[in-house]
């Protein structure tokens, strides 16, 4: 039993009248008046949190399922009530490294009604997390006395990497499929047939089928798509660069949110998948498949990998993806470049897939440093101006200096990207939290314009 706020005033209301009959009669007479009352209101609030026990509400959380990191993700209260109305507050015990939404909640219930209550968990770490029972308090019918109870409804949820993402991509995906993707279909936009339809006026005649137009007495033409079933190969740096903080995930989260976003834009195109994580060495390696199954896989497999603090072998994952890999394949490197000294090794080990392979090289940016880069000091101390008159010289020549490495930083990437470029290396260049978006829409172009 728990005294709620009226108690308490109840408790002052006494010492105000214990007060008043200290001064009318005699003060003993007072002290004895004041512990009768107390004992009284004190003696109703444990009757009145004694009798919730009849009436508890039911409290039962929906089941929680694999939750997406970097997202606000729902969870479930039901509530309802029995034969009297119900004040209630809910505390469910969450793992305490997720961010909340609101950590108390709070419900007023008529009898024999229920409710939904409803808060947003925001993980920022993938993996196991334990999460609690639920504390719950119900305010006595005289609104005395909270009756505190907990119900056992522990488990362990695990923390996946962005698949509210990636179901919105697979709508997206479908979408493009089944519509705007056929009606953007164009005569010689590809390799691998698709159709065959009537001529019409501006129709290249070099695609007209002459076998098909003599059986069917009428010019025919052949539809031409980009090839399906090539081989998408993803390498994912789980090395030192991958383990830093970027707009609340780390760099390797981001990185990894991308890589299943593609093999899920690579599976819905009808191409073979395959994915290999390294460091030091490659430590995962999962072979090229098709079907939506292999999406499944990936997602098991490499959801439970984390970043090391080891520098990458840029040059060992690709001698590896040469030995396993035979056939010509759209090569998808997802790291970061921090200087031109930094990316001499994968300089020399995407130049190694070139001609035989199509190298694709994918950078994730932090966007503060953008940020950093991009503000001219001035307008960064317009505000201190208003409220000093002038900024102090040594804040002024340290944002001069961070300002200056930023810079430095973003054209030394641009001079590495150009390297590549000049190797015949594909690159994407973005921040790391558009990063999925962004890539998926190149591999889209890159189908369309049937460059593998």
């Amino acid at each position: 039993m728990i005294p709620s706020r009226r108690v308490y005033l109840l408790l002052l209301l006494g010492i105000a009248i214990a007060i008043i009959l200290a001064i009318i009669f005699d003060p003993q007479v007072s002290i004895y008046s004041t512990l009768l009352f107390d004992a009284f209101v004190l003696g109703l609030a444990i009757w009145d949190g004694q009798r919730v026990k009849a009436n508890r509400v039911r409290v039962t959380r929906h089941p929680l399922h694999r939750l997406s990191i970097g997202r606000d993700n729902p969870v479930v209260v039901s509530v309802r009530s029995e034969n009297r109305a119900a004040k209630i507050r809910l505390r469910d015990y969450y793992p305490l490294e997720f961010e909340v939404s609101t950590p108390m909640l709070d419900a007023s219930l008529e009898p024999n009604k229920s409710q939904e209550l409803t808060y947003t968990i925001h993980p920022d770490s993938r993996g196991e997390f334990q999460w609690g029972d639920i504390q719950v308090r119900q305010l006595g019918q005289w609104g005395l006395a909270w009756h505190d109870w907990k119900i056992p409804v522990s488990q362990t949820v695990a923390v996946y990497p962005d698949l509210v993402g990636l179901r919105s991509l697979s709508i997206r995906l479908t979408l493009e499929n089944t519509g705007t993707m056929r009606q953007a279909r164009r005569l010689g936009a590809g390799t691998e047939f698709a159709e065959l339809r009537e001529y019409g006026v501006g129709d290249d005649t070099r695609l007209i089928d002459w076998k098909a137009t003599a059986r069917r007495s009428r010019p025919l033409v052949r539809v031409l798509e980009p090839e399906r079933e090539q081989t998408l190969i993803i390498l994912l740096d789980r090395g030192r660069l991958m383990t830093a903080q970027v707009q609340g995930l780390k760099r390797f989260d981001w990185g990894l949110n991308a890589t299943l976003s593609l093999a899920l834009a690579g599976l819905h195109r009808g191409d073979r998948v395959g994915i290999g994580v390294f460091d030091r060495e490659v430590t995962s390696w999962i072979p090229p498949e098709r079907g939506q199954h292999q999406l499944s896989k990936l997602i098991e497999r490499l959801t439970p990998i984390q970043p090391v603090l080891l520098e990458p072998d840029y040059v060992g994952a690709v001698t590896k993806l040469v030995n396993q890999q035979t056939r010509r394949a759209l090569v998808v490197v997802i790291t970061d470049i921090v200087d031109i000294t930094a990316s001499a090794e994968l300089l020399s080990a995407l130049a190694r897939l070139t001609p035989r392979y199509l190298p694709f090289c994918v950078a994730l940016r932090d966007p503060q440093v953008d940020r950093i880069a991009h503000t001219p000091l001035d307008q960064e101390s317009d505000g201190e101006k208003g409220k000093k008159g002038n900024l102090d010289a040594s804040k002024t020549i340290a944002a001069a200096y961070t300002r200056g490495v930023a810079l430095d930083l973003l054209t030394q990437r641009q001079v590495a990207f150009a390297q590549l470029k000049q190797k015949g290396v594909l690159v994407l260049d973005a921040p790391a939290n558009q990063i999925s978006e962004q890539l998926v829409d190149r591999y889209l172009q890159l189908k369309a314009r049937n460059l593998l």
